[in-house]
């Protein structure tokens, strides 16, 4: 089997929690490799960064989107458990899996990926500047070649 991607995790670590105990990142990852049968190559396996496993990675965006959609919640630094919304989804969700659509109907969700877009844009809109400030720059520094395109005379 394959590492599943975030959205096939959220539902079985929501289902994790519904003990109402309290849970660290590492017991969901142990628990959740178990319920996956993960071999130990496909739970060990490294981001291309070399930092953290693909398996803790994606654990840890489905932790995140849950929060965000205030299914489960923050108990102490690196501690979570399920909220009273997050037991409620379990009792209504058939389908055993929930997907970032089916979070839209949560409106803190909602607000955190409006938020998350609007960065994104903002970044790409910098980049785009600091890129034309480049250009600019470049142009004054470099002399400008004689002919057309690339310094190739157009005939």
């Amino acid at each position: 089997m394959t590492v599943p991607d975030y959205q096939s995790l959220m539902f079985p670590l929501l289902a994790f929690c519904n003990d109402s105990n309290e849970h660290n990142a590492q017991e969901a990852i142990d628990a959740l490799a178990i319920q996956f049968q993960l071999t130990a190559t496909e739970k060990n396996e490294l981001l291309p960064s070399g930092k953290q496993t693909r398996f803790a990675n994606r654990m840890g965006w489905a932790r995140t989107y849950l929060k965000k959609a205030k299914l489960i919640e923050s108990t102490a630094r690196g501690k979570f458990k399920i909220t009273e919304r997050g037991k409620q989804l379990l009792k209504t969700n058939h389908e055993q899996k929930i997907s970032a659509k089916d979070l839209e109907q949560f409106a803190e969700y909602l607000e955190f990926k409006k938020q998350s877009n609007s960065n994104a844009v903002n970044s790409a809109l910098r980049m785009l500047y600091h890129f034309g400030e480049l250009a600019l720059q470049y142009r004054r520094l470099k002399p400008p070649k004689l002919g057309g395109l690339g310094g190739f005379k157009v005939t």
